[in-house]
């Protein structure tokens, strides 16, 4: 893509990648919250997945040094993260959604933590709802035996609980991927265009063999929904499709076999809810085209499942089991 070809990779530490999309209203905020970082050996790129034109990030809008790369079409989330990150030479791959603004030692934190864990391929931030900050925006994504996720602790009171670093896969919306795990698993799936990308990576890093944690101390403030809108269309659409790849392609066969039952079970009563939530259309169309791209997932699937290094017994580990947790957003709670 000509976005990519004008740029030189970029060395640093850490890199880290934001994907706007008709974003610029909270430009000022996030470029402020960057120049406060304590953690200084970073680079910045900026991917624009073809906002309108008065939507679009100028050397104005983000700290002096930052890259701004220009998509004139909007390729999707994943795309978007995985283009910008061939352009740097990092250790670190830090994704920062443009509604999420960080605490001022939060790039110090997340980094600190990869160090002191180094086979940890994945750490997710602390997330502080913007508009209610006494409650949680999430403490990483969960993922049910079932085959859903949800993130954990959404719309939970900070007093309830305190963040812990367990997690099934980083939200990434504020998370750290180690350079050397991201490679490995091959980034984004960017069939999945945007929403579950980063369950799907969480669960790909896991049967690879890289841990998935939270650093619990890095803390981030996020909007959540800026793009797209919250319970939009688009993201019921590709939630639904997305989520039922997921499945398909990441679970190891003793497993499918054991949970297809409940998988089955929990979709049909998505599909049977869906009309009185007013999601009916976009949830149908999700499941329809998830039906009609699972020769490619199962494509995948076949050869993912070939690399699989983790054991049966620690992908459980790190699953819920308890469908109660689904309807709380219950947290992956400390050992």
């Amino acid at each position: 893509m000509s976005a990519q070809s004008s740029h030189k990779r970029v060395k640093a530490r850490a890199a880290v990648i934001v994907v706007t999309y008709n974003s610029k209203a909270h430009f000022p905020r996030q470029r402020a919250a960057l120049d406060a970082q304590t953690y200084r050996d970073f680079a910045l790129l900026v991917w624009d997945n073809g906002s309108r034109a008065d939507q679009r990030p100028v050397a104005a809008d983000y700290p002096d040094d930052a890259i701004i790369i220009q998509s004139e079409e909007n390729v999707g989330f994943a795309a978007g993260n995985n283009r910008a990150a061939e352009l740097v030479e990092a250790d670190f791959i830090v994704l920062l959604n443009p509604d999420a603004f960080p605490e001022p030692d939060w790039l110090e934190k997340l980094v600190s933590a990869a160090e002191a864990r180094p086979k940890t391929g994945s750490l997710g931030s602390t997330q502080i709802m913007c508009d209610e900050p006494t409650r949680y925006d999430g403490l990483g994504d969960c993922y049910h035996a079932a085959g859903v996720p949800w993130r954990g602790a959404f719309g939970w009171r900070v007093a309830e609980i305190s963040p812990s670093t367990r997690t099934f896969s980083a939200c990434a919306a504020a998370a750290l991927y180690r350079s050397e795990a991201w490679t490995a698993a091959g980034g984004f799936d960017e069939s999945y265009f945007a929403y579950c990308e980063d369950v799907d990576l969480g669960f790909r890093l896991r049967l690879l063999g890289w841990d998935v944690q939270q650093a619990e101390n890095a803390i981030v403030h996020h909007i959540g929904g800026a793009s797209s809108g919250k319970k939009s269309a688009f993201a019921i659409y590709y939630g639904t499709r997305n989520r039922l790849w997921t499945f398909v392609k990441c679970m190891p066969l003793p497993l499918i076999i054991l949970l297809s039952p409940a998988h089955l079970a929990v979709n049909v009563a998505f599909l049977l809810v869906s009309p009185f939530r007013g999601t009916g259309i976009a949830t149908w169309r999700g499941f329809i085209h998830a039906f009609l791209g699972i020769g490619r997932i199962l494509r995948t699937r076949r050869f993912l499942q070939k690399q699989r290094i983790a054991t049966i017994k620690s992908l459980c580990a790190a699953m819920s089991w308890n469908p109660l947790h689904i309807l709380s957003r219950a947290p992956r709670r400390a050992s």
